[in-house]
C-alpha cells in the first residue's frame, strides 16, 4: 500500500509521514545478498547504498526506454546502472572524486579479453617486484595518513600494486584496478574490520594484500562479463551516447531545462563528514586527498564557513526552521541549518532539469539528534511544494539492510554500538515521488 498523500499541492494537508503504513513490496525482503550484488554492483563497498532492485522498480515505474534518469547525488552509480541495463540514458554527479571513480567503472564496458591480458600482466609484475625488492617502488605514498593506517610492510606492497596500475596506458582499464585497488584498502590497513567509524586496530590479523587484489580484480572481470552481456550492441558500441556523469555538484547539473524524465536518487545524510572519513582511504592513495578537513568541506551539509545564499535565509520549510531552533546554538543546527539550504538548491536544480510531468525520486530516512527529531522527509516535501513541484505519492519501506551505522546514543547523538538506551538511527525511510507541473 502506498501512501494516500497524493496529487498534494498544498503542504496544509500533509501530517507527520510516520503515521503512513509500511509498503512491504519495497522492503525486497526476498532479495538476498547475492541478488543486490549481481553484475557491477558489487565493485565497491559504499555506504548508504540503495539497493538496485529499488532504483530498477522505480525507472520501469516512471520512465521509458530512452528516456534520460538523473541522479543528482549518484554514489557509486546503482541508478546509473539500472538505467543503462534498462535501456535508459543517465546523467549522473558526485562532489566526490572515489564515488566518481566507482560509477564510471561500473558502467563503462571494457573488452574482457584486454582485462584479462592486463590482470595477467599486472600479476606476474606485481609478483616479481615483490619477489626481488621486497621494497616498494612508489615514492609518492607518503602522506601522513597512510603511515597512520598502514603498517610499513602493508604499505609497501600496496605502493607496488599501485606503480603497475598507473603504469597501464588505457585510461579506462587503469581506472577498473584503480577500483579494485580501492576497494581492499579497508581489508589491507587497520582501520577496525567491521567499524564504519575510522577506527584503528593494531592488533588486526594481516592479510595476504597481493592475493586480495587479484582475488577482487578477477571476479570484477567474471561481474563485467555479465555486464557486458546485459547491453545492447548499440550501448556496447556507444556508451558516450547513453551516459553522462561528472565529477561535480548536485546544484550544478550538466542538462539543458525541461530535459530529464526521471530523477531517482538518495542524498547523503545530514552527518555528511562521515562520508569523507569512510572514502579517506582510497582518496589519499589515489591522491584525491590532502586535507581530511578540506575534503570534507566539499559534501552537501557541511557545517564549516560557506557564502551565505538566499536558501540559508528562507529555507521554505516552517519544520526545518522549528527543528533548527530546537536545536539551539550547538554546532550540529548550524549542520542541518547549512544541509537544508543545499538540499533546497538542489531541488531547484531538480526542478529546472526535468520534464513538465517528469518525477523526482527521493528516497530518504528520519532520525534523532539528542532526543529532537529530524524529520528530513518532511522537510523536503515542504521545500519541494514551496519551489513548483506536487506531491505525486510516498512510499515508507523497511530498510533491510543498509550500510549505515545502525544507532545512536541517546544522550549524545553520536553513532554509537547497538544497546539497550541507544535508538534505531533508520530503520525506515521514505520513497518521496515529487511531480514536475
Amino acid at each position: 500500500m502506498t501512501s494516500t498523500l497524493t496529487k498534494c499541492k498544498s503542504y496544509k494537508k500533509i501530517k507527520k509521514f510516520d503515521s503512513i503504513p509500511v509498503d512491504t513490496s519495497w522492503s525486497f525482503l526476498d532479495k538476498t545478498q547475492k541478488d543486490t550484488n549481481y553484475i557491477t554492483h558489487s565493485y565497491y563497498t559504499y555506504p548508504a547504498k540503495f539497493i538496485p532492485q529499488l532504483a530498477s522498480r522505480l525507472i520501469l515505474e516512471h520512465s521509458k526506454p530512452n528516456d534520460i534518469v538523473v541522479d543528482p547525488f549518484m554514489g557509486s552509480g546503482t541508478t546509473m546502472v539500472e538505467s543503462i541495463v534498462n535501456c535508459r540514458k543517465c546523467t549522473g554527479a558526485d562532489i566526490n572524486e572515489v564515488a566518481y571513480l566507482a560509477t564510471k567503472v561500473k558502467i563503462t564496458p571494457l573488452n574482457i579479453d584486454v582485462l584479462q591480458k592486463t590482470y595477467i600482466e599486472l600479476q606476474e609484475k606485481i609478483y616479481y617486484c615483490n619477489f626481488i625488492f621486497e621494497s616498494y617502488v612508489n615514492t609518492s605514498a607518503i602522506h601522513e595518513k597512510i603511515d597512520y593506517w598502514f603498517k610499513p610492510q602493508s604499505k609497501a606492497i600496496l605502493s607496488n600494486i599501485l606503480y603497475y596500475i598507473n603504469d597501464i596506458v588505457d585510461r579506462d582499464v587503469k581506472d577498473f584496478f584503480l577500483l579494485a585497488f580501492a576497494q581492499i584498502l579497508k581489508t589491507a590497513s587497520i582501520w577496525l574490520q567491521k567499524s564504519i567509524k575510522p577506527t584503528r586496530d593494531k592488533h588486526k590479523k594481516e592479510v595476504d594484500i597481493i592475493k586480495l587484489f587479484l582475488q577482487q580484480s578477477k571476479k570484477m572481470i567474471e561481474k563485467h562479463k555479465s555486464y557486458c552481456s546485459m547491453l545492447t550492441s548499440e550501448m556496447l558500441s556507444h556508451i558516450q551516447h547513453y551516459v553522462n556523469i561528472v565529477c561535480g555538484d548536485s546544484r550544478n547539473l550538466p542538462l539543458q531545462n525541461d530535459s530529464a524524465k526521471l530523477i531517482v536518487t538518495s542524498p547523503p545524510y545530514v552527518t555528511s563528514y562521515e562520508y569523507a572519513d569512510l572514502h579517506q582511504l582510497p582518496a589519499i592513495w589515489l591522491g584525491y586527498l590532502q586535507n581530511l578537513m578540506d575534503f570534507r568541506k566539499k559534501f552537501i551539509g557541511s557545517g564549516f564557513t560557506k557564502k551565505i545564499t538566499e536558501s540559508h535565509r528562507n529555507l521554505k520549510s516552517e519544520n526545518a526552521d522549528i527543528i533548527i531552533e530546537k536545536l539551539g546554538h550547538i554546532k550540529k543546527a548550524k549542520e542541518v541549518k547549512c544541509y537544508y539550504a543545499d538540499m533546497l538548491e538542489s531541488f531547484r536544480e531538480m526542478y529546472r532539469i526535468l520534464k513538465p510531468q517528469g518525477k523526482a525520486c527521493i528516497v530518504i530516512g528520519n532520525t534523532q539528534f539528542k532526543g529532537i527529531d529530524i524529520l528530513n522527509a518532511e522537510v523536503f516535501v515542504e521545500q519541494m511544494l514551496n519551489i513548483g513541484f506536487s506531491l505525486y505519492t510516498i512510499i515508507h519501506r523497511e530498510i533491510p539492510s543498509k550500510m549505515l551505522p545502525s544507532t545512536r546514543d541517546s544522550s549524545t547523538g553520536r553513532f554509537a554500538k547497538k544497546n539497550g538506551t541507544n535508538k534505531l538511527v533508520y530503520p525506515t525511510e521514505y520513497i518521496i515521488i515529487m511531480e514536475k507541473q
